[in-house]
């Protein structure tokens, strides 16, 4: 292959030492005297909208002894990645931003990816995140040590412990390319969607777009008036809406900035168009008829050869899969310089394409829009439990959490974007925000109680995840005919919410000591009993 999987980084950075530690705590940290390993209360794991958010609530806690550690070498995660000609955000700009840190300048009403990527970089700054921030730091093991009731993080920047770890790594952050036959052999360039190649010209070049989610559908009409040839490689077509998206003017902005009440009211009437539809999805699918038919009719609008519009619409009700919003796509999958290809793509034979139909294609560039690890998030084999046992053996029979947080046999480790905690139809940061008062509730109960760790217990993560199921079975996701990247390889959902915003909001709004076992410090072994117990 031409290209690598893997995220670029500029090169390891200087192992941390206490004094490092000290400067982004603000108090100083305890290093222990055993050993010069820094010691922080909380060890943050990326740096998107998941990390700076819990940056942030950290410090607005009171809690500065932290460091954030990011394995590459800026902020931004998904956004600082996701560089690929066209990316922006299907969310609009209002409603995609933190409820903590309202940006009045956003210029379109759906931003593109400089302007979201500018947005987290002045969070960082406005929020004086910056000294906590470690880059060019990926963790490469992290196992909890029960005799020390703490977490051994060790990073490719050196070692650290920490009582508690945030893992804000994020289901969008690891690139998945097909183990295609013959692809190693394959003599033109290949790169992911989300390592995008931008010194690379496809100027005039025959290239393969293979796959046709959400950043294929803004990749396609951005080459295809630049390259010679676009073929598209399509396993399955997606429902697509027309994108409402239009510049912001100078006068919303002007008011927005002047009176932010207008900005609130704009983003409340945006989150409560969202959550009108949340029951269409989850409980009454046949309401999306009509929904299905506006993107029916966008369908015959964009393309006028029948045989194509054929092969371009789905055999699933909408919502299924991924909704997509564009007004070029259809256009550009319609032109003359571009091939549809309806089936996924075999093998590789020196620079000819063979599909699953038999059909084969010369190219000179492959562009790989084939998604993300996300229901076997790479971190899991990276995070070892009380009895040695990874999280990726722990979720081998599919991933589940409590309350999309927390996991048993792993102590004070919190998910942001955690199993079961996405979103069909608004924002994630709505939700990323609700993980984040649950995190800060656990470690204020922690100190409030004297234990030093929490855990759930085995029946409260399986209650929880047995009636979340239980609600999926009538959702759209489970019912509208599709097989979609959010099923697990046994059909389960592990990545959706079944539910509104507002209801997931109410139920991580508080700690539940009855659903979790405290871990007390002693030496030189660790206690653990009840909540109730230790309320006794």
């Amino acid at each position: 292959m031409a290209a690598s999987s893997k995220r670029p980084r500029s090169g390891p950075a200087p192992a941390p030492d206490a004094a490092a530690v000290e400067e982004a705590s603000g108090t100083g940290a305890a290093v222990g005297v055993e050993e010069d390993t820094p010691h922080v209360r909380v060890a943050v794991i990326g740096s998107g909208f998941g990390g700076l958010g819990a940056a942030v609530r950290l410090r607005r806690a009171g809690i500065t002894d932290f460091v954030v550690l990011e394995r590459a070498d800026s902020v931004g995660g998904t956004w600082r990645d996701n560089s690929y000609p066209g990316c922006a955000c299907d969310v609009p700009s209002h409603l995609y931003s933190f409820s903590f840190a309202p940006n009045p300048e956003w210029p379109r009403s759906f931003s593109g990816q400089p302007d979201i990527r500018a947005y987290l970089e002045k969070v960082a700054t406005v929020f004086r995140l910056r000294p906590h921030l470690r880059f060019n730091t990926e963790v490469l093991e992290a196992r909890w040590e029960d005799e020390r009731t703490r977490w051994r993080i060790t990073t490719t920047a050196g070692t650290w412990t920490a009582d508690a770890i945030v893992s804000a790594a994020g289901p969008l952050a690891d690139p998945q390319i097909p183990d295609l036959p013959g692809l190693d052999a394959f003599p033109g360039k290949v790169f992911h969607s989300s390592r995008w190649d931008h010194d690379y010209d496809l100027g005039g070049k025959r290239v393969a777009m293979v796959g046709t989610g959400a950043s294929a559908a803004q990749i396609i009409p951005s080459i295809q008036p630049e390259v010679g040839k676009l073929t598209v490689f399509q396993r399955t077509p997606a429902w697509v809406l027309p994108r409402r998206d239009r510049e912001i003017t100078q006068l919303e902005k002007w008011l927005h900035s002047r009176v932010p009440l207008t900005g609130s009211l704009r983003r409340g009437t945006l989150f409560a168009l969202r959550e009108l539809q949340v029951d269409a999805f989850v409980r009454r699918p046949g309401l999306l008829r009509v929904v299905q038919q506006l993107a029916e009719r966008h369908l015959a609008q964009g393309v006028a050869d029948p045989a194509l519009r054929a092969k371009l619409t789905p055999d699933y009700r909408i919502g299924c899969k991924r909704i997509l919003l564009s007004n070029t796509y259809y256009p550009a999958l319609a032109a003359a310089n571009t091939e549809v290809v309806a089936s996924g793509l075999r093998e590789v034979r020196g620079s000819t394409l063979v599909a699953s139909d038999g059909s084969e294609h010369e190219v000179d560039a492959i562009v790989f829009g084939t998604g993300f690890h996300v229901t076997d998030m790479p971190i899991g084999s990276r995070v070892f439990g009380t009895d040695g046992r990874s999280l990726a053996e722990e979720w081998k029979g599919g991933m589940e959490a409590l309350r999309g947080s927390t996991v048993r046999g792993f102590p004070n480790l919190f998910f942001v974007i955690g199993p079961n905690t996405g979103l069909g139809n608004s924002s994630m940061i709505l939700m990323i925000e609700s993980q984040l008062n649950y995190m800060i509730d656990a470690l204020t109960t922690l100190d409030a109680v004297g234990a030093a760790a929490m855990q759930p217990t085995a029946r409260a993560q399986r209650q929880w995840n047995l009636e979340l199921q239980h609600r999926m079975d009538r959702t759209v996701w489970t019912t509208g005919g599709c097989r979609s990247w959010y099923l697990d390889p046994s059909g389960r959902n592990t990545v959706l919410w079944p539910g509104s915003t507002t209801s997931f909001r109410r139920a991580t709004r508080k700690v539940d000591l009855g659903e979790y076992e405290l871990i007390l410090r002693t030496a030189p072994a660790t206690t653990t009993r009840t909540a109730q117990e230790v309320s006794a």
